[in-house]
């Protein structure tokens, strides 16, 4: 083949041929790149594997610790809220048995001191009972809705 036979046709196809030999090395270089890429991802994911899952294990070791003593906790203060209600049951018994002897004896001590007073400025013993009574009854009815408004804001 010589020179001059040598056609615009001819020069195509050797410059297609060197386009593809150029295509197919970039492609061959690029391939190898992301093999080697690949291979390093691939050892990068086993590394943080063996790396990451004894680091989540000890996690949810301690997180199941936690959550024991959360338990126990709990228990605690689960019982400490029954101490605290016992004893406002046992207060408010106490309460409630020592609360009519008061109001009786704050109701006498106004009804002594009522008639006496009644006594001293009118000299009359009758009606300084009946005044001594009704300051007695008042008393203990106050004395009562006194209790009684204080249990209701609690």
């Amino acid at each position: 083949m010589l020179l001059a036979d040598f056609t615009a046709s001819d020069f195509a196809y050797v410059a297609l041929g060197a386009f593809l030999i150029a295509v197919g090395a970039t492609l061959a270089y690029v391939f190898v790149r992301l093999g080697a890429t690949l291979a390093r991802a691939t050892s990068f994911i086993g590394q943080t594997e063996t790396e990451v899952l004894p680091v989540v294990r000890k996690a949810g070791e301690t997180l199941d610790r936690v959550n024991a003593q959360l338990d126990k906790a709990d228990v605690a203060t689960t019982s400490a809220v029954d101490a605290v209600v016992a004893v406002d049951r046992m207060v408010r018994a106490v309460s409630s048995v020592v609360t009519v002897p008061i109001q009786k004896l704050a109701g006498l001590v106004a009804g002594i001191r009522f008639g006496a007073s009644s006594l001293k400025t009118h000299r009359d013993v009758g009606e300084a009972v009946r005044t001594g009574k009704e300051a007695a009854a008042r008393r203990e009815q106050d004395l009562a809705e006194e209790l009684r408004r204080q249990d209701d804001s609690q």
